[in-house]
């Protein structure tokens, strides 16, 4: 069984619609997918027709924005209620400041002579429940200024450059706390990728929080990062998952399928999400196709 728990579609800053994604995953050999858009469910009716359609399993999830002390973090929730109030008001919060803040990147790349309006960027978004830097990205390709994403992000958007603006994002520990009170799992997503801030203590003071997992096997690690990050979760009893992130033609070398998740880990995912809606009524079963 191949297991992909990490994918984004056009509902945030991937490029599939989610029922492209789904078909996606499908033709690449992939039994169970999770869709797993920034900070929004918005995706999962289609994706879950899909996956109906096609015969996979589909796991609903999503990806948190979060900081943990002055470092960013993503939380990836799974199986949980997005009608969960105080779900719902923590990422109203996070969805508003990844809106506001695109007008001020606009402005401050104009100041160094990068000329991209918020209709550019709002025809860059499409369906997305947000717009964030991704799509500024995107207008600036379209634009001719830069030719991908990642020259965007490097020359402009990133920390430390012109064109990077901070925006609001929950505290890692209070989303752990949300997801397991909608009756899900969380999983936090590239750990090392981009810092070392959880180091195996604070993981350790997360588990307690009601983490249930790392992601370790992600494009961002190399293989001397994922035995380190495997070693941290056997000692923690933390589960160990493995996902492509692929955002379609928005990021490279992230195709479906590239990682996976070893189905004895999936289904020590899937126990955990079922003891966590047992307790809160919340969240649920994935919903399966003949893969399941």
């Amino acid at each position: 069984m191949r297991i992909d728990l990490h994918t984004h579609s056009d509902h945030s800053d991937g490029t599939d619609t989610p029922g492209d994604l789904i078909r996606a995953a499908e033709a690449a050999g992939l039994d169970v997918v999770a869709l797993t858009d920034h900070d929004t469910a918005a995706g999962w009716p289609q994706a879950a027709a899909a996956a109906a359609e096609v015969g996979i399993t589909f796991v609903p999830g999503m990806e948190i924005s979060t900081m943990f002390g002055a470092a960013s973090v993503h939380l990836l929730g799974y199986l949980l209620d997005p009608a969960y109030p105080p779900l719902v008001s923590e990422l109203s919060k996070v969805l508003v400041g990844r809106n506001s803040r695109v007008p001020t990147i606009c402005a401050q790349l104009q100041e160094v002579g990068v000329v991209v309006s918020e209709e550019d960027v709002m025809r860059c978004s499409g369906a997305a429940a947000a717009t964030g830097r991704p799509h500024v990205a995107d207008a600036m390709v379209a634009a001719g200024i830069v030719a991908s994403r990642e020259e965007a992000f490097a020359a402009y958007l990133n920390p430390g450059r012109p064109g990077y603006v901070r925006r609001y994002a929950a505290p890692l520990e209070e989303a752990i706390e949300l997801v397991a009170g909608a009756g899900g799992v969380s999983v936090i997503a590239h750990p090392w990728g981009r810092s070392r801030a959880l180091t195996e203590e604070a993981l350790a003071g997360l588990r307690a929080r009601g983490l249930g997992g790392i992601e370790v096997d992600h494009q961002e690690h190399s293989l001397r990062t994922r035995d380190a990050l495997r070693a941290i979760a056997r000692n923690l009893d933390l589960v160990v998952t493995g996902s492509s992130d692929h955002h379609g033609t928005g990021k490279v070398n992230h195709d479906l399928g590239c990682n996976t998740t070893d189905p004895r880990e999936y289904e020590r995912l899937l126990a955990l999400a079922a003891t966590s809606a047992r307790s809160t009524g919340n969240g649920g079963v994935p919903d399966s196709g003949s893969a399941g």
